[in-house]
């Protein structure tokens, strides 16, 4: 029986590099924004509801995400119309994932909003990668783009990280990547012990 593993954390708490450690250590790791980036490209099954949606929307095959934005920004129900087209296909492209590997001990589901979404996947278990404030606001202020603004208006969508932590099974320190390597062996010694 595979266990399924949701793995989430606000942004710059260091998710993407605690599911490389998973990954490092033969786990499968599904990434929903992955999963958005493909279903988004040229081909991808996306493209043919988003344009019936929003056909400025669509560029060269593929859906522009910029003009996906803009369009969301002028008007007040897009986003959820988007939502009501994207999220069933994200959650195909993770139960393909999932039955793909259906022979592992674990899966690891990478889901950055998964506390705030609407209809979360069935889970055995939640990590959630966590640091202080200060190491977060350093991570994602360095990063090229990034600005003040744009930081609070992402923390202001996302739950805040100690309602995270208190709805957790694991956290996972990430201040440093022996911390969170270290966090992470003692889930996967846990969880595929009966595997």
């Amino acid at each position: 029986m595979t266990y399924r593993l949701g793995l989430t954390g606000s942004i710059g708490m260091g998710k993407s590099t605690t599911a490389r450690i998973f990954a490092d250590l033969g786990h499968p790791v599904w990434d929903a924004d992955a999963a958005v980036h493909r279903i988004y490209a040229r081909g991808g099954a996306a493209v043919g509801p988003v344009g019936d949606l929003f056909p400025g929307a669509i560029s060269d095959g593929a859906v522009d995400r910029a003009a996906l934005k803009r369009a969301i920004a002028r008007d007040d129900t897009a986003l959820k119309r988007l939502e009501g087209v994207v999220h069933p296909l994200v959650a195909a492209d993770r139960d393909a994932f999932v039955a793909a590997h259906a022979d592992a001990p674990l899966v690891v589901l990478d889901i950055p909003l998964l506390f705030e979404s609407a209809a979360p996947p069935e889970l055995d278990g939640i990590a959630v990668v966590s640091t202080d404030a200060a190491t977060q606001r350093q991570r994602v202020l360095a990063r090229p783009g990034m600005t003040e603004e744009t930081f609070a208006m992402i923390l202001a969508r996302q739950m805040p990280d100690a309602d995270k932590r208190a709805r957790a099974d694991w956290v996972i320190p990430s201040d440093t990547l022996d911390a969170a390597r270290n966090a992470v062996q003692k889930i996967v010694q846990k969880v595929t012990a009966h595997a």
